[in-house]
C-alpha cells in the first residue's frame, strides 16, 4: 500500500480539492491540526502508478506504507460507536462497549484499508436517511414503535397502478423486506446496515478488490449472508430493471455520469457531494426527472433523498415523519428538512 501526501495552505486546497476528489473520491483525506495554517492532503492506493500521476499533476510525495500500517495507526486510538436512532449501533471494536455480533441491532466495522466506519459525515448522513426510509419497511416493522398518525396513514393508503410495493396499504405489507443496491460499498457498512434494517436482497459494488475483500470479511464478522458483493466499475455494470433503494456514496462527477442508470430505483440516497457541487447535481437530477425529497448538510458535505417517481414522495415517506412529509413535500419538492 502506498500513500500520496502534500502539505498545502487553505488557498491551494480550495482550488484543488474538487479535482482531487474527482480522481480519488472518498480516498482523499484532508488532515488539519488546530493552530496550524497548512493541512495535509492524503490519498492511499495499492497502485503506485495511479499515485504517480497525481504527484506529477499536483506535486507532493509518495511513501510506501509498512505492512502493519493499519495496526500502527489504530494503536492508541479510542474505539468509538455510532448510534443510528434506536435501531442500530456501529462500533469499531468489541472493546468499545456492549457488543455482540449476534445482536440484530449491532454492527462491528473495524477501521481498515476500506472506506467506511460510520464516522465520516457522508456515511453517517446516508445511514440516517436509510434508517428513516426503512423504519416501517422490513421484518422489524411490526415491532417498531410507530405513531398513530403513521399507522392510520398507511391503513388509508391505496396504491396506484404504478406503485407495486404496497399491495394492501398496511404496515403488514411492508414486512416483506426490501431490495437495495449499494454503489461504492467500501467496507460494506451501508449494505450491512441495510441487512440489519430488514433488506432481503442486497447487491454491493466497488471497483476496488481490497474494499470488496474487506466488506466480505465484515459480513462474515457480523454473520450477515444476504449480501452479494461484486468487484465492478459502476460505469459499465449492468443495473437491474427494478430495485427498491440505491445508496450511492460517490463523487459528484461519477454520480452525474451514471445518474440515468439510477432511475431503476424507487428511492435514491446520494452522498459524497461537496456543498459547492450541489447546484450542478440538482440541475442534473431535475433533467433526469428525479425529485429531491430531503437534503442534509454536515460541514462541507451534503446527502439527499430522491425518487424518480415524484408522485410517490408525499405518500411513501416512511416512519414517524409521514404527516410532516404529507403536508410539505407535495407543496415544495426539494425542500430541505431539518436533520434528525
Amino acid at each position: 500500500m502506498f500513500v500520496w501526501r502534500k502539505r498545502a495552505g487553505a488557498g491551494w486546497l480550495a482550488a484543488n480539492e474538487v479535482a482531487l476528489r474527482e480522481i480519488a473520491g472518498r480516498r482523499l483525506a484532508i488532515v488539519s491540526t488546530p493552530g496550524h495554517k497548512n493541512a495535509i492532503a492524503e490519498i492511499a492506493s495499492p497502485n503506485y502508478s495511479e499515485l504517480e500521476k497525481i504527484r506529477k499533476r499536483f506535486g507532493g510525495v509518495i511513501e510506501k506504507l509498512p505492512r502493519n500500517w493499519v495496526r500502527k495507526f489504530l494503536r492508541g486510538q479510542k474505539p468509538k460507536s455510532l448510534k443510528i436512532a434506536k435501531r442500530l449501533v456501529i462500533v469499531s471494536s468489541t472493546a468499545s462497549g456492549k457488543m455482540s455480533t449476534s445482536k440484530s441491532n449491532c454492527l462491528l466495522i473495524p477501521a481498515g484499508a476500506a472506506f467506511g466506519t460510520g464516522e465520516h459525515a457522508t456515511t453517517a448522513m446516508t445511514l440516517r436517511l436509510l434508517e428513516r426510509m426503512t423504519r416501517c419497511w422490513g421484518a422489524q416493522a411490526a415491532s417498531l414503535p410507530v405513531s398513530a398518525a403513521s399507522r392510520n396513514f398507511f391503513e388509508k393508503f391505496r396504491p396506484s397502478a404504478g406503485c407495486r410495493r404496497m399491495q394492501a396499504g398496511s404496515l403488514r405489507s411492508l414486512a416483506r423486506g426490501f431490495s437495495l443496491l449499494d454503489l461504492g460499498t467500501g467496507s460494506g457498512i451501508l449494505a450491512l446496515a441495510a441487512a440489519r434494517f430488514g433488506a432481503k436482497r442486497i447487491i454491493a459494488i466497488d471497483h476496488d478488490p481490497i474494499a470488496i475483500a474487506t466488506a466480505k470479511e465484515n459480513a462474515r464478522r457480523n454473520k450477515i449472508e444476504q449480501v452479494d458483493f461484486q468487484v465492478a466499475d459502476v460505469r459499465q455494470w449492468k443495473f437491474p430493471a427494478r430495485i427498491d433503494i440505491i445508496t450511492a456514496n460517490l463523487s459528484s462527477g461519477l454520480l452525474i455520469e451514471i445518474l440515468p442508470k439510477l432511475k431503476c430505483a424507487e428511492w435514491l440516497i446520494l452522498s459524497g457531494v461537496l456543498r459547492e457541487q450541489e447546484p450542478q447535481l440538482l440541475r442534473t437530477l431535475k433533467r433526469n426527472g428525479i425529485a429531491v425529497g430531503e437534503r442534509r448538510r454536515r460541514g462541507k458535505w451534503i446527502a439527499m433523498l430522491g425518487s424518480a417517481h415524484p408522485a410517490e414522495l408525499p405518500r411513501r415517506c416512511i416512519g414517524e415523519n409521514v404527516r410532516y412529509c404529507e403536508q410539505n413535500v407535495r407543496a415544495t419538492p426539494g425542500k430541505k428538512f431539518d436533520a434528525a
